[in-house]
């Protein structure tokens, strides 16, 4: 199976390209990007060294999905989808935070509660919960949006605004913006029988000044899942949820004594374990959408996307 690993295009009135951890990002004459998602496969930071067929193109399909079904209450920043990979939308400047918001005691915030701390990012847990657990009101726990191979780090509202790495008046609109989309995102997954459990969202500034979400959203590299059928048992019971996202990954990793800490390597994946990966990745999609996937075509991969983008552009 194809992959697409990263890119190297030249498109008429490029300007520059920015590789994130895993996508692309073509600046075409300081008005648009050209976004495009590819199959690497990123954990605790750091990009693994094996791709996995359709991840690209199931996070760029979930992600347009979710804007249009979100454009309503919050403006983004998409225009077009010239290829099962690629969005195209508004040059933006983006705000140096990750808006992170949890409604449950999972994943990061849990591992930090089982270490003993009561306040992550300056919001405060309550005593006596466990792993999973719902929060009584969502809480946000902001990051800071690392460079590459740099890990991202917890930060408290208070810091952002100290630091003026948004403006108090910006990040007011930040807040209600991620509140009114988790609300949103949970009644879309709860139509699904799924429970959203946490997610991150992005926003930049249009060069109009408006403020607009980007990047991915309620994707399963950018959100928690946990099916809502037997969530309440699970929970009275101490067992594990069964969740949909890229946690999965993350703890193969951790049993193979991976976190992304200095020293550690980086256990090989088997061709079984890719293949299985990519399943996993196609069924949280049809799980999140309602909808069958459809295999795009993936012999000349790059190729298609360079002529698509291409076309698009004309």
């Amino acid at each position: 199976m194809n992959t697409i690993n990263e890119t190297n295009f030249n498109f008429p009135g490029q300007k520059s390209v920015y590789k994130g951890k895993v996508r692309e990002v073509y600046n075409i004459n300081d008005e648009q990007l050209v976004m495009i998602a590819s199959d690497r496969l990123s954990a605790f930071d750091v990009i693994m060294p094996r791709q996995i067929p359709f991840k690209g193109q199931i996070l760029n399909q979930i992600a347009t999905k979710m804007m249009n079904d979100t454009a309503d209450i919050v403006p983004n920043w998409l225009v077009a989808n010239p290829d099962e990979n690629v969005a195209v939308g508004h040059l933006c400047e983006p705000f140096k935070v990750e808006m992170v918001i949890r409604g449950y005691l999972s994943g990061h915030a849990a591992r930090e509660y089982k270490a003993g701390k009561r306040m992550l990012c300056g919001v405060a847990m309550a005593e006596g919960m466990k792993e999973n657990d719902k929060f009584p009101e969502p809480i946000i726990t902001p990051s800071t949006k690392a460079d590459n191979g740099e890990h991202d780090e917890d930060i408290s509202r208070e810091d952002i605004l100290a630091k003026g790495i948004v403006s108090e008046e910006d990040y007011v609109i930040l807040e209600d913006y991620t509140r009114k989309l988790f609300q949103r995102g949970t009644e879309i997954a709860a139509k699904r029988g799924l429970i959203l459990v946490d997610t991150k969202y992005e926003f930049g500034k249009t060069k109009e000044g408006k403020i607009v979400l980007i990047d991915e959203i309620h994707t399963p590299d950018s959100s928690r899942y946990f099916y809502a059928d037997g969530y309440q048992e699970r929970q009275d019971k101490g067992e594990k949820q069964k969740q949909l996202s890229k946690e999965f990954v993350r703890q193969w990793l951790i049993e193979n004594g991976f976190q992304g800490k200095d020293g550690q390597q980086i256990p090989e994946m088997s061709d079984e374990k890719i293949l299985e990966i990519s399943n996993r990745y196609i069924e949280l999609y049809e799980q999140i959408t309602g909808e069958k996937f459809v295999k795009a075509n993936t012999e000349n991969i790059s190729e298609r996307i360079e002529k698509n983008i291409t076309a698009y552009l004309k």
